[in-house]
This record gives structure tokens, C-alpha cells and sequence, in this order.
């Protein structure tokens, strides 16, 4: 048997600052200052920059002049890119679903559509995104193909920053339960094409509210001018 290897500091440092970026702990345009790191991860700054460096070659951050290592913000254009291929991911999910749910996970997709409305109806934004994340989730398992799960729930993660933005426009939270309903009765009739179609169409939905996402990350200076650029030495 081969001794399994622990991971090193920088390896934990980047696991964390990865899920604090999917989170949205940390969020598009944050500065990750090495000190400010080092000392609340109880590290020290190497580990930090080896992590920084990680993160910078997997596009998570970016270097930027003045500024030094930031979360990286996406480009409307990569943003529309992104949810466009999640969009068809999500959608052969709830296709796939549809024909190979069992009837337990069918109860638990009810179960989280209900916990949505009750986040909604108590206007609690943070509970209605992870309910969210959690209806998704369990779409996607109920495809039973563990590769296009996995790839979705990897997407979904990259963009989970924007699409938590999102659930605070007006209105988008009782549009997001309204296609969510129709997502699950398509599912729960066996209709693979118009599971799909709708959760398609919804994803879509929320890809074009992320130019407004973008829109706002601007206006709060989250997202430095475009003529300094990204990675600048």
C-alpha cells in the first residue's frame, strides 16, 4: 500500500482560497494582500505566494498594476461564454434526470424546491442561494452520469460570485422558483426535452442578468479601468 501523501501548507492555503472565492467570501476585485494571509491563516508569506501563484495560473486571480494580486473579475464576454456552456451542462442534466431520477432523489428535489420558497418568501437572500446551489446539485447528481456532474458542478463553482449578485436583483429570486417549478414538473413527468429546454432557458436567463452583475462590481470599483489590464508585471 502507498503512504498517503498530506497535503502541503500552500496546497490548504489554495483549497481554502478557492472555496472562498466559489462562496463569494472573497469576492471579484478583492485584494489578497500576502501579509493580511499569512497572518490569518497563521502561515508564513511563502506559502502564500506559492498559493497566489497557483491561483493566478488557474485564472482564479490576477496581477494587476498598483493593485498586485486580485480576484479575478470575469469580462462580460467570458461570463456569457461561461453560463452559455453551463447552460447546455445544466440543461442535459435535467434531461438526463428526468429519465434516471430515482424515486428518493425525486422526493428530495421537492424537499429543496420547498426549502427555495420558504428562503424566498422570508426574503433571505443568503439561505435562497445555497438552497439554490443545493436544487442544482441535486439535478445534476439525479443525471446518474458522474463525469457531466462533476464538469457542471466545477462551472457552476466558477461562476457561483455573480450568480449570488444576481439573486439580489428585483425580482429574481421569485422568477428563479417560478422556472424552477416548471424545471421540476417537466422532470418529474418525464419529459427529458422540455426538462431540458426549460433549464436551459433558465440558466440563459441567468447569464444575461450577468452583465448587470458586471455592471455593479463596476460601479462599486471592484473592477479596475480597462486600460491598466490584467497580469501586467
Amino acid at each position: 500500500m502507498t503512504k498517503e501523501t498530506r497535503p502541503t501548507r500552500s496546497e490548504e492555503l489554495v483549497h481554502r482560497l478557492e472555496e472562498e472565492i466559489f462562496d463569494g467570501r472573497l469576492k471579484p476585485g478583492t485584494r489578497l494582500d500576502e501579509q493580511e494571509l499569512a497572518q490569518r491563516f497563521k502561515v508564513s508569506r511563502t506559502p502564500v505566494r506559492e498559493a497566489i501563484r497557483h491561483l493566478v495560473s488557474s485564472g482564479l486571480v490576477a496581477q494587476r498594476r498598483h493593485q498586485g494580486a486580485v480576484v479575478k473579475t470575469l469580462t462580460i464576454a467570458e461570463l456569457f461564454e461561461m453560463f452559455q456552456v453551463m447552460a447546455e451542462l445544466e440543461g442535459l442534466c435535467a434531461r438526463l434526470a428526468a429519465r434516471r431520477m430515482t424515486a428518493a432523489e425525486r422526493k428530495r428535489m421537492l424537499a429543496v424546491h420547498q426549502e427555495c420558497l420558504a428562503r424566498l418568501q422570508a426574503r433571505d437572500h443568503v439561505g435562497f442561494f445555497e438552497s439554490n446551489n443545493d436544487l442544482h446539485d441535486v439535478i445534476s447528481a439525479g443525471s446518474h452520469n458522474r463525469f457531466l456532474d462533476k464538469k457542471t458542478q466545477e462551472l457552476r463553482k466558477r461562476v457561483n460570485p455573480y450568480r449570488y449578485i444576481i439573486t439580489y436583483q428585483p425580482g429574481r429570486m421569485g422568477d428563479s422558483d417560478d422556472e424552477h417549478e416548471a424545471v421540476i414538473q417537466a422532470i418529474e413527468s418525464h419529459d427529458g426535452e422540455e426538462a431540458h429546454r426549460l433549464m436551459r432557458d433558465h440558466v440563459n436567463l441567468l447569464g444575461e442578468s450577468a452583465a448587470d452583475a458586471i455592471a455593479l462590481l463596476r460601479a462599486q470599483g471592484a473592477m479596475e479601468d480597462e486600460s491598466e489590464g490584467e497580469n501586467a508585471s
